[in-house]
């Protein structure tokens, strides 16, 4: 037999024997139902234990590692292991698929946990970090993921009664998360003392806040929050794998074999001991336990599951058993009993009863057995074993006949001789023994010769022959039983084999699939009364194929459910059955064995039914070769060197380089001089309009061709999306696509309009056709293009192909631009996606031998090959529609039949056409059909019956019009309106009636290049010409071609005559035509090079014709002679370009070696011609690209692509250019110097290969290479035409946008502004927390010092031993107050100085606004603030949710490496999401949707990025670069969901977001206004797309849509900082820096919605500030200074008053509080000195420094105030009215610290220049300096008085704390001495006492400060970690204390104060400038 075809024969997957208990847990549950679900190998099983049913999920591919159970018991998730890894959600009763969740993890999924609600998936990867996702697995969406663990994760399970609560825990950690937002925020259990350290195996939830965890000793661990509370101590006596919870309490499962069952309260209930049951044995190991009502499952290390009946503890029964851990090889089947035998590396031998479905009985042996063989009469079964021994064993018992060994390696295949009386035993040591069985197993021969080890063997019907296989692919054949080998043809052609398990010879030679290696296929066995044959592979696969397989390319059916190599097949002596069992995974598969298979059952790949082979060579081996039109569409190829999408990347390289040289220009221009006279020109006024495009998209595209419900048509050519107006003949363009559109389609309820294109990461776009707006592009899962695209029958999705080496089919939420769902289609091309009408999540695909239906699951899909049968064989299909019902289609075949199918099954086909059958439509009742035959065929509504036909003869058309070949092959067809619409592979368009006519309405050029364009010298017409081998001559005013000449070659360059009358054509092969104008008929030709033309022009006198080549010459011709005359000779390289002067005399040439090249005419002589000379000659024409006068066009990345085209309009007044980019550009002429501004358009999909203006300069024409587009510009002059467009919104629409190449002009527009140059150049990386604050020091840090000095011995001061340490004796108070917690009350500050618009009004009049890293929401009346405390850093911008559902929720960004914005309820303080990973440095800006659902943050990365997020679920929507320069504001337009507006330093972006994607454009300001742009400081808003931007020069810039239409003059007489829009009124508030003193009593102003008119208010005392940010509501406007001060105006008598004071900018250092009040003393980088008062919550009084002040201090009187300053002076002042009473300057550095002695008599000075200098204090204030203390190694940082005011405490910036005498300054070095010294006060952070302050991670950051309170029970830090930290005892001598964290401030805190009475704590934040207020508790 010889026939290759699949075999009728089927296999149905029957039962499968084993359980996964290695290495998994929690794998065991009872469904809903009552079923067992568990997995083993790659299946998912649902066992009904009563009714002994088994059934399958085969959705996996690999062995499943992990599932879990729905809440409602229905749905299953199961996740597994390999490359890339997913998981499956399906449901038990029905085993569909309900969802596939992949692109989350690596290598495998170790853990699965359904939520409470059973709305979100947690996993956990096999990865190196262990990641942790958190999955929408509806939507197969990562809703979170982070990194779970350095170490295993063993369980990961969902708090039920917490939402977004979960724990993960594994190898000696655990760690409760919480979900928010986007954000998993862990934190690590803490053990404390109550329990140990160890792994924690399993964890379950009892309440909101209480978890269990079992152990590996056997403990079980109660935690509250994320605190160890207790120990259940021996809860078992082994580690306890599993916790199962339910309603009645919780059962654990362990190590040691034992059940135990617990009630809620975690208190033993019973025991139920599986290991001493009667199933039971020693090692028994519980890896899974479920506990439902009265029933416990239990499942095991070994693969055996018990269900044990509570009532019935005594007697569990086994329901599952299956080989243990260890690969299983050996596999036999009974000769005459329905049993099989079993052997395994886990050291058993199993028999099983097939009818029964269960085992019968085992023995163990001792050592792993590799295989088995039933001898003839089945009462001896032998084994052989992996150490070169075998067992012969009794069937009966398994009891042990003999035990042989003569071989050392493994003997992996063994089989008794027909007649019983031989055993062959065949061993990796390469040998085959023969023994005698009747003779106790005598050995009697040996079989030797093969190269290798055996790997199979078979006997021969009359017992005297065995062949066999080895590693080596041999195939040997052996005499028996003496072993001799035979060789000879015709002796092995005569033997007949007892059976055939070898997978070598001719007669399997189909069964081994394409580029193997030879142990690929490990097993086969054959039926040869069915003539089928199975095997099984390394790939898991078991298949089947007929018979022998002589032929290479057999086909196959594949089942699947092994995870990996299927080690052994085997059929049932029956026949009925095929025994199959998996190597690594240890299962035993039972598949039914249907010899006639069924009819009607198709192939799920998920489920692995079977296939018509797929991967084999097979796979549709037998379909006819390709149509040649075919044949070249598959081998097309899309890719590019560059893509229009690279021009960012390559800008960006560009200016990276740029720095790197120093600001250097970029690349050179190309132009072989780069001279550049003078500054670079402005942009032309003149515009551009895209008014026609000729041509369609047809040669390599299909069902690219609708009507819409406006009676247009809708069709795309180029990177253009066409809308025409046949009626008015006319067309609208979607102009987004950046390269060529290869796909369309139309929504099915509107006229909305997708459409694929190519590119590196190619778009998909959806538009309207009504408005040609941009409604979203999709992204990011496909490469090189998207070659198909459909929206489903609702509308609401859309599937697309890619043209990846996968052809992967995406199906998308289109209007959110989210991936739905993604799968693999096809190694093939992939023609088309067809939905499924009737049931959006299905569709179909059809290709190169690819006809695939898709059922859409979750995030992936299933699948369905269309499956041929009997009916016909497979063909390549071209296209599909849906019929009128639900799972009836149809698809085109290559071979010209359709092809209908019922579901994936065929049923019939119908020839239609004669050729391919390209396109298939439904109708309203029946089909329409095209083919490459030329013919449209109308059908009925069965496609039975060919109603009619339509043949495309030009005979046919109207009009007169020409088809440029009859019968065209036809790409696409559509219905409307009773007509028919065609569009062709030639690129025409033509409309057929249905009662005949037809009419062409667009045409172009054919598959090729087009490069040849010439305009008419008098007329409105040009001609182009193309690889088509057409020149094509058209009408520019009607929009029609005239006329067609087919050359027969293909064309390259072309040129009118100068009086229009002939036509020149140069030809690819060096030949060229002078054909007549009007007839086409050919004039002349001449063939004189044998390389293509590139360029050909008449002189304008007529008399000559030059003629470029790639020669490198230019030929001369004389017109009237009719010969060749001359010849220009000299070029280095190709020539590209030729120009005429206007006398005919002169050639300018240009050449790919960059040269610019002068000529004579007629002989061609060249002349050297200098650039000051050559700028006198005036040419006829300008169509080079090199030359001084055009050197300006070359853009900065010319390195990489080429200016392949330019003309100046006849007027000489601008140049046009064409490049590779399909760039459109204009430029003033001439355009000197490098990268001149210019206009630039868009349209051409690459390489614009030519461009010439009309005669008259009203039209512009460009070319388009590949694309073959000829598109017609409409040219405006500007203010050179007597007719102006004064719309001027219009006018930029219409005419491109300006290049930012060019935009390059570093100068500021508006003037300079100190304030904004500042913030500017401010570096918020170096303001990111731990970075130190202080200059680092030399010294070793405390917590280091011991190890220092054991390393390498102490210097010469006292030593630092805890041992030689008495406690320090400080003074205390009488007040003996405890204090053990903090809680924070007020903060004094607001930020101001570098934000803006950082203050908001919530609806209950709380105001919002940021201090530090603290949200604080303030109630004005009670003076009352609360706060959101989540940021670890500065926050820099603050929104509100201006939607009334949803007001109460604030959004805030701050600096950090990984910036992040936190979305929180301003009532409640909890947070709502988190927001990261998208910015970096920091968010500058953020701003809530009009819908509040959408949140838009701007990063300060490099990028500027701009990110838009769907924040209540966490998800980023879309993200794009904002601008290169900083973006200071950023808001939603407040009427809109998808528009807004960012601006920043020179510039205005107007946003779109359009699905995933966010699409911008840069504001354009038109001339006629006389505005340039400038920087943008803030924005507002009015109805009908009105913008405003306040201007660094105090003028409001008003927009309409995207263009400037006014400006508002002076609104402010500097930069207007601030803008507010009211949504109520639509009033708006301006405000900012007032330069004019005129103005400064204006500084807010409240204008109406137009900005027309406006009302002032003044800030009265606080006049002259600059505002940053301004707020209205309930009738006040609230403002935000930049001296960090909130001011609120009340707007009917426009009263002033402050809510909220704050030190300016600067670091703030200086803290000292009052010895009797709840006075404080404050001291900054601002230059001030502050008296605050915490009763009052307010400043009472300031003082302005002339230099900044770092340290202060109160005397003990209370009287005086000691401030020190930065340039070394210090000052006494008056507390009562801050006069300066004295001042000193002895240092020159700054004053760091400055105290007064406790009797106020001597004042300590400390600065960085390593000194403290003490002075003494008379009563009138005078100083007198009376020592100082000397060898201080570096800057001071502390002082600290001794009570009796004799000695000093000093902490320097070397970690050295040094102790002087006072006044004299002797240091004291007797470690005695000090020890009896008692302090004042306690400020050191150095030295033994305090070294338990310092953190572990203190190597790169400081503790800057400490201060011991004055009951001296409680010490309280600062740190650069921005941390204020309690600790609960004093000294603090071990290291790493323990102590309380507090958090707020932003990043550095500077210092800490106790107040007198130890009421309250102060704390200074270094850079967040303000001042904390916690009360002590």
């Amino acid at each position: 037999m010889t026939d290759k075809s699949v075999p009728d024969s089927q296999l149905r997957l029957d039962w499968v024997y084993g359980y996964r208990g290695h290495q998994c847990r929690n794998n065991l549950y009872y469904t809903a139902s009552g079923d067992v679900v568990y997995f083993v190998a790659g299946v998912g099983v649902v066992y009904n234990v009563a009714e002994k049913r088994q059934r399958f999920f085969l959705g996996h591919n690999d062995d499943v590692i992990s599932l879990a159970l729905h809440p409602e018991k229905t749905l299953v998730a199961t996740a597994q292991i390999g490359k890339d890894p997913f998981i499956c959600v399906w449901d038990s009763a029905t085993l569909d698929t309900v969802s596939i969740l992949q692109g989350g993890h690596e290598r495998g999924i170790t853990a699965l946990a359904f939520s409470g609600d059973g709305n979100l998936l947690a996993s956990v990867g096999m990865d190196d970090h262990h990641v942790l996702t958190v999955w929408d697995w509806r939507k197969g969406k990562v809703m979170a993921s982070t990194r779970g663990h350095s170490d295993r994760i063993f369980d990961v399970q969902f708090n039920p009664h917490a939402r977004g609560a979960l724990v993960t825990c594994g190898v000696k950690h655990i760690k409760f998360w919480t979900l928010c937002g986007n954000s998993l925020s862990g934190k690590k259990g803490i053990f404390g003392k109550k329990g140990e350290l160890q792994s924690i195996l399993s964890a379950v939830f009892s309440s909101a806040d209480i978890a269990f965890t079992g152990t590996l000793s056997g403990d079980v661990y109660k935690w509250k929050g994320h605190n160890l509370l207790s120990v259940v101590r021996g809860a078992h006596s082994g580690a306890i794998y599993s916790i199962h919870g339910n309603p009645d309490g919780f059962a654990t499962g362990s190590r040691d074999g034992t059940v135990r069952l617990w009630n809620t309260e975690f208190q033993p209930v019973t025991q139920l001991d599986l290991g001493k049951s009667r199933s039971g044995y020693k090692e028994l190991c519980v890896r899974s336990v479920c506990w439902e009502g009265e029933k416990v499952l239990a499942g095991t290390k070994n693969s055996e599951v018990f269900e044990v009946s509570v009532q019935d503890r005594e007697n569990p029964k086994v329901i599952v058993q299956g080989h243990a851990e260890g690969e299983l090889w050996a596999l036999a089947v009974h000769p005459k009993k329905a049993v099989f035998a079993t052997g395994s590396d886990d050291k058993t031998i199993r028999l099983w009863q097939q009818s029964e479905r269960s085992m019968l009985t085992f023995c163990r042996t001792s050592h792993a057995v590799r295989s088995l063989a039933f001898s003839p009469d089945g009462a001896q079964l032998a084994a052989g074993m992996q150490d070169g021994s075998f067992l012969v064993l009794s069937t009966r018992d398994l009891s042990e006949i003999k035990h042989i060994k003569k071989r050392k390696e493994v003997l992996h295949e063994m089989k008794f001789s027909p007649d019983g009386r031989h055993l062959a035993v065949g061993s990796n040591d390469n040998f085959v023994d023969v023994y005698v069985v009747g003779e106790g197993y005598k050995h009697v021969g040996t079989c030797s010769g093969s190269s290798s080890f055996i790997t199979h063997l078979d006997w021969s019907g009359d017992s005297k022959y065995i062949q066999t296989n080895s590693g080596a692919s041999e195939r040997l054949y052996f005499q028996m039983p003496s072993g001799k080998r035979v060789t000879a043809k015709e002796e092995i052609q005569g033997i007949h084999w007892a059976s055939w398990t070898s997978v070598l010879g001719p007669e399997v030679h189909g069964v081994w699939p394409k580029y193997t290696q030879v142990n690929d296929i490990n097993a086969t066995d054959a039926s040869f009364e069915h003539q089928s044959i199975v095997t099984g592979d390394d790939f898991g696969l078991v298949k089947l194929f007929r018979f022998p397989c002589i032929k290479k390319g057999a086909k196959f059916r594949k089942y699947v459910g092994h995870s990996a190599h299927v080690t052994n097949v085997r059929f049932t002596t029956d026949k009925h059955h095929v025994i199959s069992v998996g190597g690594a995974d240890n299962a035993v598969f039972q598949w039914r064995f249907l010899p006639d298979g069924v009819e009607g059952e198709g192939e799920s790949v998920a489920g692995g039914a079977e296939s018509d082979s797929e991967e084999s060579d097979s796979d549709m081996s037998d379909v006819p070769s390709l149509d040649s039109d075919l044949e070249k569409e598959q081998e097309k190829s899309y890719d590019r060197t560059v893509y229009r999408e690279d021009l960012k990347a390559l800008k960006e390289q560009l200016r990276s380089r740029d720095r790197q040289e120093g600001g250097a220009g970029g690349p050179g221009i190309k132009a072989s001089r780069s001279a550049a006279h003078g500054k670079k020109g402005e942009v032309p006024e003149d515009t551009l309009t895209l008014e026609f495009v000729h041509g369609y998209r047809g040669y390599d595209c299909r069902s690219n061709l609708h009507y819409l419900q406006s009676s247009e048509i809708v069709y795309h050519i180029a990177a253009l999306g066409v809308v025409y107006d046949k009626s008015a003949h006319k067309q609208r363009f979607y102009t987004a696509h950046t390269d060529d559109i290869l796909c369309l389609c139309v929504h099915p309820a509107h006229d909305y309009i997708a459409t694929g294109q190519i590119g590196r990461d190619p778009a998909i776009h959806v538009w309207d056709a009504g408005t040609m707006e941009t409604m979203s592009v999709l992204k990011g899962e496909h490469e090189r293009g998207v070659c198909a695209v459909d929206f489903s029958g609702d509308g609401k999705k859309l599937a697309s192909v890619g043209l990846d080496n996968d052809h992967c089919v995406v199906v998308w939420d289109w209007k959110k631009g989210e991936k739905l769902a993604v799968a693999r289609g096809s190694k093939d091309k992939i023609f088309v996606v067809c939905y499924n009408p009737h049931n959006p999540n299905q569709l179909a695909t059809v290709g190169v031998k690819h006809l695939k239906f898709w059922t859409q699951a979750g995030g992936g899909f299933t699948s369905k090959r269309g499956v041929f049968g009997r009916t016909s064989r497979p063909v390549t299909m071209l296209c599909i529609t849906y019929g009128t019902t639900e799972g009836r289609s149809y698809s085109g075949g290559a071979d010209g039949r359709v092809y209908h199918w019922d579901g994936n099954t065929l049923r019939a086909s119908v020839e239609a056409h004669k050729g391919p059958v390209f396109a298939v439509q439904r109708v309203e009742k029946g089909f329409v059909s095209g083919g490459k035959d030329g013919v449209v065929c109308l059908w009925d509504e069965g496609f039975q019956n060919r109603l009619k036909t339509y043949q495309l003869h030009s005979s046919a058309l109207e009009g007169g019009a020409a088809l440029r070949s009859d019968l065209p092959p036809i790409r696409a067809l559509a219905l409307g309106q009773g007509r028919i619409l065609v569009g062709t592979k030639n690129s025409e368009i033509l409309e057929i009636e249905k009662s005949g006519p037809i009419t062409l309405l667009i045409q172009g050029h054919m598959e090729g290049e087009a490069w040849g364009l010439s305009a008419h010298p008098n007329k409105l017409r040009c001609v182009t010409a193309s690889d088509d081998e057409t020149i094509r001559v058209w009408d520019l005013e009607s929009h029609r071609m005239l006329s067609v000449l087919s050359l027969g070659k293909q064309a390259r360059c072309v040129a009118y005559s100068h009086d229009g009358a002939a036509i020149a054509v140069g030809m690819k092969d060096g030949s060229f035509v002078v054909v007549d104008a009007e007839s086409l008929e050919q004039l002349a030709s001449h063939h004189h090079r044998t390389q293509e033309l590139s360029d050909i022009k008449f002189s304008p006198n007529g008399k000559y014709l030059a003629v470029a080549s790639h020669d490198n010459f230019v030929d001369i011709y004389n017109l009237l002679s009719k010969k060749r005359v001359g010849i220009c000779k000299g070029a280095s390289s190709y020539i590209t370009h030729i120009d005429w002067d206007t006398r005919g005399k002169l050639l300018q040439v240009n050449t790919g070696d960059r040269e610019v090249l002068y000529y004579e005419a007629p002989r061609g002589k060249q002349h050297l011609i200098g650039r000051d000379d050559a700028q006198e000659l005036t040419w006829s024409s300008w169509t080079c690209v090199l030359g001084e006068p055009c050197t300006g066009i070359w853009p900065a990345y010319t390195d990489v692509t080429d200016v392949n085209a330019a003309c100046v309009s006849r007027d000489g007044h601008v140049i046009g250019t064409g490049d590779d980019f399909g760039f459109v550009k204009l430029f003033k002429y001439p355009s000197y110097g490098k990268h001149a501004k210019c206009r630039q358009y868009v349209g051409h999909s690459a390489h614009v290969t030519n461009i010439r203006f009309t005669h008259n300069d009203r039209k512009m024409v460009s070319l388009g290479g590949a694309d073959m587009s000829v598109m017609v510009w409409a040219h405006s002059a500007g203010s050179r035409e007597p007719s102006v467009v004064t719309d001027q919104s219009e006018v930029i629409a219409s005419s491109g946008y300006l290049s930012e190449d060019s935009d390059t002009d570093s100068e500021e527009e508006g003037g300079y502004d100190s304030d904004v140059e500042r913030e500017k150049k401010m570096d918020y990386t170096s303001k990111i927390y731990s970075n130190p604050i202080h200059e680092a020091g030399q010294g070793v840090k405390p917590h280091r010092q011991e190890e220092r000095s054991q390393q390498a011995g102490t210097r010469g001061r006292p030593a630092v031993r805890r041992t030689a340490t008495p406690t320090p004796r400080v003074a205390t108070s009488k007040r003996n107050v405890e204090v053990t917690d903090l809680s924070l009350e007020f903060i004094f500050g607001y930020r101001g100085f570098d934000t803006r618009q950082n203050l908001l009004l919530a609806p209950d009049g709380s105001v919002i606004y940021p201090a530090a890293g603290a949200g604080v929401v303030y109630e004005p009346l009670s003076k009352r603030q609360s706060f959101y405390l989540e940021h670890n850093d500065d926050i820099i911008c603050v929104a509100i949710n201006r939607n009334p559902k949803l007001n109460q929720v604030v959004a805030t960004g701050q600096i950090s490496k990984t910036a992040a914005v936190h979305v929180w309820d301003c009532h409640s303080k909890q947070t709502l999401s988190i927001l990261q990973g998208a910015h970096g440095v920091g968010v500058c800006a953020v701003d809530f949707s009009c819908n509040g659902k959408l949140l838009l943050a701007v990063g300060l990365d490099e990028r500027h990025s701009v990110t838009v997020w769907r924040w209540a679920e966490g998800s980023k929507v879309a993200q794009e670069s904002g601008d290169r320069n900083r973006i200071f504001a950023a808001q939603f337009r407040p009427d809109s969901n998808t528009k807004f507006v960012t601006c920043g330093v020179k510039h205005v972006r107007f946003w779109n977001l359009a699905g995933t994607q966010l699409i911008s454009k840069r504001g354009a300001c038109p001339k006629a206004l006389g505005a340039q742009m400038q920087t943008m400081l803030s924005l507002a808003f009015a109805p009908d797309d009105v913008t405003f931007t306040g201007s660094i020069s105090g003028d409001v810039f008003v927009w309409k849509s995207s263009v400037l239409t006014r400006l508002v003059s002076q609104a402010h007489s500097g930069p207007v900082f601030a803008m507010f829009t009211c949504l109520e009124d639509g009033l708006i508030v301006s405000a900012g820096k007032e330069r004019s003193t005129e103005c400064q009593d204006a500084a807010i102003k409240l204008w109406g919605t137009d900005m027309s008119r406006s009302r002032s208010f003044s800030l009265g005392p606080f006049s002259p500030t600059v505002v940053r940010a301004v707020c209205r509501g309930k009738g006040k406007i609230l403002v935000g200074t930049q001296n960090n001060e909130v001011l609120e105006i009340e707007e009917k008598n426009s009263e002033v008053q402050v809510l909220v004071r704050g030190h300016g900018e600067g670091e703030l250092w200086g803290l000292a509080t009052h010895p009797t009040t709840h006075a404080f003393v404050t001291a900054s980088d601002d230059k001030t000195i502050r008296v605050w008062d915490i009763a009052s919550k307010s400043l009472l009084q300031q003082q302005r420094l002339s230099q900044a002040a770092r340290a202060a201090d109160i005397s003990p009187d209370g009287e005086r105030i000691a401030v020190g300053l930065t340039n070394g002076e210090f000052l006494l002042l008056s507390v009562s009215d801050l006069s300066t009473l004295a001042h000193k300057r002895d240092r020159s550095k700054t004053i760091q610290a400055i105290r007064f002695s406790p009797d106020g008599s001597l004042l300590a000075v400390g600065s960085y220049d390593a000194c403290v200098d003490i002075y003494s204090v008379s009563p009138s204030c005078a100083l007198s300096r009376v020592g100082y203390c000397r060898g201080i190694p570096s800057f001071v940082t502390q002082l600290d008085w001794s009570l009796d005011g004799r000695f000093l405490q000093v902490s320097t910036g070397a970690y050295e704390r040094l102790v002087y005498e006072a006044p004299s300054g002797k240091q004291i070095t007797s470690s005695a001495q000090v020890a009896k010294i008692t302090w004042a006060t306690w400020t050191s952070v150095l030295g033994e006492e305090v070294v338990g302050v310092w953190p572990k991670n203190a190597d790169k950051a400081d503790v800057n400060t400490a201060h011991l309170n004055h009951s001296g029970t409680a010490l309280a830090t600062g740190d650069d970690f921005g941390c204020v930290k309690l600790f609960d005892s004093f000294p603090i001598t071990e290291k790493f204390a323990p102590h309380k964290k507090y958090y707020g401030h932003s990043a550095h805190v500077t210092n800490v104060k106790f107040t007198f009475d130890d009421q309250y704590l102060l704390s200074a934040g270094g850079d967040d400038s303000c001042i904390f207020v916690w009360k002590c508790q």
